[in-house]
C-alpha cells in the first residue's frame, strides 16, 4: 500500500459512503484510479466491508459491554466458536491481562446474560470479565 491507498482508506473511514467522485476530487485524482484502487484493495483483502455508524442514541435501549477472555489452548478452535456468537459485535486480540476483547450489542440484560452464558461455555475458555458501558465522552 502506497500513500494514496492511505489517504483513501482514511476518506472512507470518516464516510464510507463516499462516491468515487467524490473521493477522486479530495485525493486529486482520476475516477478509475479511485476505482481501480478500490478493486484492488477489495480483491486484495485489505477492504472487507463497508459499514455505517450510528448515532449513540439512535438506538437507546441497546446494551454494549465488553468481556475481557482468558483462552488456554487452541486459541482458534475459541476464536471460531466467538465469531459465531450473535451477540459480539466485534472480536479483538490483545495482550495483557486477557487474551481476546469482545463487544457485546444485545437488546437487554437478559440477553446478555445468556450471550454471557454461551460464551462461558466454550470450551478453551478459562476466565471472562464483563464491563457495561453506561456512557461515551468522545467518538
Amino acid at each position: 500500500m502506497d500513500s494514496l491507498d492511505h489517504s483513501l482508506i482514511s476518506k472512507l473511514r470518516l464516510n464510507a459512503r463516499a462516491s468515487v467522485a467524490d473521493l477522486a476530487k479530495a485525493l486529486k485524482v482520476s475516477r478509475g484510479t479511485i476505482s481501480n484502487r478500490l478493486a484492488r484493495l477489495e480483491k486484495e483483502g485489505v477492504i472487507v466491508g463497508y459499514t455505517l455508524k450510528l448515532r449513540p442514541d439512535a438506538t437507546p435501549n441497546e446494551i454494549v459491554a465488553w468481556t475481557g477472555i482468558a483462552v488456554e489452548g487452541n486459541q482458534q478452535v475459541v476464536l471460531h466458536a466467538l465469531l459465531g456468537e450473535p451477540g459480539i459485535a466485534a472480536l479483538h486480540d490483545t495482550n495483557g491481562r486477557w487474551d481476546l476483547l469482545a463487544e457485546l450489542r444485545v437488546d437487554n440484560l437478559a440477553d446478555l446474560a445468556s450471550a454471557l452464558e454461551r460464551i462461558r461455555k466454550i470450551k478453551g475458555i478459562s476466565a471472562t470479565e464483563t464491563s457495561i458501558h453506561l456512557q461515551s465522552y468522545r467518538g
